[in-house]
């Protein structure tokens, strides 16, 4: 499995033999049938069938499709458990959720860029535009972290207590549960990406 440069965990290489394992076991006993059964009809000892509902070998293609004949399944229900979803949401260039977030002032425009990703944690990317007619504001508020990259314009932001001068290409990740908001608009029109992370409840 390829890495990137993050910190993130890799799913377990062997999350494949796992899953294939559950689903042999699970077949298994719904037909009432011991490890030798399997073993006998499949062609294969117990032992090895044993291995392979533990995940602890990667059985050969000619292997399991031996085992799905003598659970007289289809091959590919035996990987059922493996062929979860995996969310993503695709959003066109122009085609955001324009929204207004509590605390929002005039000019302040919010295009929500995605939503719907399952998991512990809700992420809302944000694409910002605080158009001429924008007003300073310092008072946002809200639960998790958030990321700022500045993509045009100019702004001085205000975090708890301490400002810092943002230019594009420049970004700041803080804790969002304290005070924050543009507190100088130095070039208008600006546009800024915010992505806003926080548990889900």
């Amino acid at each position: 499995m390829l890495n990137t440069g993050s910190n993130a965990p890799i799913e377990d290489d062997k999350s494949l033999e796992r899953a294939l394992g559950h689903q042999v076991r699970t077949l298994r006993r719904e037909r009432e049938l011991s490890l030798a059964d399997l073993g006998a009809a499949a062609g294969i000892s117990h032992g090895m069938v044993s291995k392979i509902e533990n995940g602890q070998i990667s059985p050969s293609l000619a292997t399991i499709n031996a085992v799905a004949r003598a659970l007289n399944v289809p091959i590919t229900t035996l990987f059922a458990a493996f062929e979860e979803s995996r969310d993503c949401s695709h959003v066109r260039k122009g085609t955001g959720v324009v929204i207004e977030r509590r605390g929002t002032k005039v000019g302040h425009i919010y295009e929500l860029l995605g939503a719907g990703i399952r998991g512990e944690t809700v992420l809302e990317p944000y694409l910002i535009t605080l158009q001429e007619d924008a007003e300073a504001y310092t008072g946002f508020r809200h639960a998790g972290v958030e990321f700022i990259f500045m993509l045009s314009g100019e702004v001085r932001y205000h975090h708890a207590g301490q400002d810092y001068h943002l230019k594009p290409g420049d970004a700041l990740l803080f804790d969002a549960e304290a005070l924050h908001g543009p507190r100088e608009l130095i070039e208008r029109p600006m546009t800024y990406l915010s992505i806003i992370a926080y548990p889900r409840t």
